[in-house]
């Protein structure tokens, strides 16, 4: 038979038909619409539409806090972090996904090759003389080699497989987005808990010399009892008063070994590995936040872009699920050989090929199909429900902040006014019990109030650092401009 190209054309018109194909479902184009104000309540910046830059670089924000050990300590965040070797995984396994998904789009082939023997004994046997004697052999006895190439396509005639490749890329990119939230999130409790650390430092240096003086006080209030000057209450009072100080500085003591445990957590270490020595001293460094903070930053925080491109897979599911609405259409070929002997498994006489369509359609399915695409709708409208939700939240994450960091600058001075008139008060208040003018009663008082202010002053000034770590956090990763 002469050799046509008859048999190829339903091939290539299947194949034609396929690289024409029309993809079914809706095409993904924008993020859901959300309500965005003008501006923030609280700052003078201004929204625009969202636009996910959490790709963009936003630096170690953790420097505008001029701490060069906290520097030491967010750089191990992306390298020890357990959490972040968690998300690491889980981006590695989005995009091990979508090399899988890809791959569907070409066509499969596949070699097989074999070689076997057969006989039998017993009948059609014939004798060979020879120099030693007569040998008996089975005319029946056969060798045979064979081998084989084929090949399988399903053409991408709907968009199905290419839906499915976009989901898959949108899933990896939302779990890159996730890997940068873990991060985020990591640094930014690496942050809280080492100026909580740093806080409980200069409480306990705070209530150390309170204690001192406590201790001065009761020596003077026991040297007027022998006196005869005060009475026995007044030492009973100072006694009290010094041991509910040192029950303090102990529970002061408590916290910061779990702050301390926690920042190890934190960096992957064993907290039994692990230490921070005590720096009473340390300046609480406070960023300058500008007044104006533009709300593209929020462009940046990798939960709303994660939120965004989880929309995005989850329009993806309805082509697929609608895809099922038409058939299928799948191509195979095969090209082999079988021959007595390897010689002969190459001649031209040897060569047989195959070439071959099937369609495919489910004709009844009782609205199963119907189902899942309604169920793809749902998905749809969830993951958009999720996506409002996430950006209206980072809306009042922000505005909380700046309203925290605006109140908490305010706070600054009057707490500084308070600690300086309660330190005056309480030596006036000493001084007057010393000369016997009031009670010590007074003096307790006085005592109370003027630790409690210059505490209050020590925990105002760690807060402003919470709340500027927190404004990092919502603004995801600092104030820089894009």
């Amino acid at each position: 038979m002469t050799p046509s190209f008859r048999p190829t054309t339903p091939l290539a018109l299947a194949v034609a038909i396929a690289l024409a194909g029309c993809a079914v479902g809706p095409r993904y184009q924008a993020p859901p619409t959300v309500e965005t104000p003008a501006a923030f309540k609280e700052g003078a910046g201004e929204w625009v539409r969202a636009a996910p830059a959490d790709a963009l670089e936003r630096g170690p924000w953790w420097r505008l806090f001029q701490d060069s050990r906290l520097d030491e300590l967010a750089a191990q965040v992306e390298v020890s972090n357990q959490n972040v070797a968690a998300a690491v995984a889980g981006y590695r396994q989005a995009r091990a996904l979508v090399a899988q998904q890809r791959a569907s789009l070409f066509p499969a082939v596949s070699l097989d090759a074999g070689a076997s023997r057969s006989g039998s004994e017993g009948t059609g046997v014939t004798t060979a003389t020879t120099t030693g004697g007569t040998t008996r052999v089975g005319s029946g006895d056969r060798t045979s080699y064979q081998f084989g190439i084929g090949a399988s396509w399903e053409p991408d005639v709907w968009g199905r497989l290419a839906r499915t490749v976009d989901g898959a890329e949108a899933g990896a990119q939302a779990s890159l987005a996730d890997l940068a939230a873990a991060t985020l999130a990591a640094q930014g409790e690496l942050a809280a808990n080492y100026f909580n650390l740093r806080e409980l430092d200069a409480q306990r240096e705070l209530l150390a010399r309170t204690i001192a003086g406590y201790e001065r006080v009761l020596q003077i209030t026991r040297n007027r009892y022998e006196a005869g000057i005060a009475a026995r209450t007044d030492v009973l009072q100072a006694q009290t008063q010094l041991a509910n100080a040192r029950a303090e500085l102990l529970g002061l003591e408590r916290q910061r070994a779990q702050s301390e445990h926690a920042i190890a957590v934190l960096v992957g270490r064993a907290p039994a590995h692990f230490s921070l020595p005590a720096e009473p001293d340390r300046p609480f460094a406070v960023p300058d936040i500008p007044p104006a903070v533009p709300s593209t930053l929020l462009q940046r925080r990798p939960d709303i872009a994660a939120a965004e491109r989880r929309v995005a897979q989850a329009n993806e599911q309805i082509g697929i699920a609608q895809a099922a609405y038409y058939p299928s259409l799948r191509l195979t070929g095969s090209v082999g050989a079988g021959a007595a002997s390897i010689g002969d498994l190459f001649s031209a006489s040897s060569l047989v090929w195959a070439l071959g369509a099937s369609l495919a359609q489910t004709i009844f399915d009782a609205g199963a199909t119907a189902a899942r695409v309604e169920g793809a709708r749902a998905g749809l409208d969830a993951a958009a429900a999720r996506y409002r939700q996430t950006v209206l939240s980072a809306f009042q994450d922000v505005e909380d902040q700046l309203a925290g960091v605006r109140v908490l600058a305010r706070q600054v001075d009057l707490r500084e006014e308070a600690a300086r008139a309660a330190e005056l008060v309480e030596q006036q208040v000493l001084n007057r019990y010393q000369a016997g003018q009031v009670s010590f009663t007074e003096v307790v008082n006085a005592q109370a109030t003027a630790q409690g202010a210059r505490r209050a002053l020590v925990q105002l000034q760690a807060d402003r650092q919470a709340a500027a770590v927190a404004l990092v956090q919502a603004l995801g990763g600092g104030w820089s401009g894009l």
